[in-house]
């Protein structure tokens, strides 16, 4: 019967540890708004400290599972075709696996030797961080251990200028990026911080806006909206759009 009782005891506090744990392991994940995690590693361009090394830029900080798999690959070709375009953006990227560092070298290697939808030459000029021990990774949430508990789902992680982690996606193992998502949100997030507009559903460039008014009844806000921008309309009291004359 003690033995029962003691291995009663064990086993509960087993499962109270592993709650613990794993309620630690929730919490730990970075939120928006709050400083990017930092971190040391090597990569394919040499010994980066991140976020520190971009400095006062936009970055994107792609996770992804593993070197040599199809679906990483046609992701990492795409950026390369559109880095420029992020670039224009004042955007830097880096990628990020559990992976070593020889197998990212190899890797984007052969890359840079496909065709891929009638394109080739791409070059893969942003770095691979090698973070083959997983801490990077967990710092940022990027393994999921019902996925995988060695490989890290595809996280996109938007950081700002002042190193503030504003948007946080992720995607399954089975289904590409979208890229244009990506860019899209970035696009979003500047034109937040440039003309403090807010951007409704299935906004894009040169779409009409919200306007933030904060003052919650319908007299003040009308009042607002009519003395504010010629531009300004009103869909409700509660909900003030703007043309885009940019």
């Amino acid at each position: 019967m003690r033995k029962i009782s003691l291995l009663f005891v064990l086993l509960l506090l087993f499962s109270l540890g592993a709650q613990s744990q794993e309620g630690k392991r929730i919490q730990d994940l970075p939120q928006l708004e709050e400083k990017a995690p930092t971190f040391v590693a090597n990569s394919t361009h040499g010994e980066i400290a991140f976020p520190k090394d971009f400095k006062k830029s936009w970055k994107i900080l792609f996770s992804h599972p593993a070197d040599f798999t199809p679906v990483c690959t046609s992701e990492l070709l795409e950026l390369a075709y559109r880095k420029d375009e992020f670039t224009k953006l004042g955007v830097k990227i880096a990628v990020i696996s559990t992976d070593k560092l020889e197998n990212h070298e190899l890797w984007v290697k052969s890359m840079q030797e496909l065709t891929y939808k009638g394109k080739s030459n791409a070059n893969i000029d942003f770095p691979l961080i090698a973070d083959p021990k997983g801490k990077a990774s967990m710092e940022y949430g990027m393994i999921h251990p019902k996925a995988s508990s060695t490989k890290n789902v595809r996280g996109v992680f938007i950081i700002d200028p002042e190193n503030n982690i504003r948007s946080i996606m992720y995607y399954p193992m089975s289904i590409g990026r979208n890229l244009d998502e990506v860019q899209r949100t970035i696009l979003a997030l500047q034109k937040f911080d440039r003309e403090n507009v807010l951007t409704p559903a299935n906004w894009n460039p040169g779409d009409d806006v919200i306007v933030p008014f904060l003052s919650y009844t319908p007299e003040l806000n009308e009042e607002a909206a009519k003395n504010a921008d010629p531009n300004i309309y009103s869909v409700s009291w509660y909900l003030h759009m703007k043309h885009d004359m940019k």
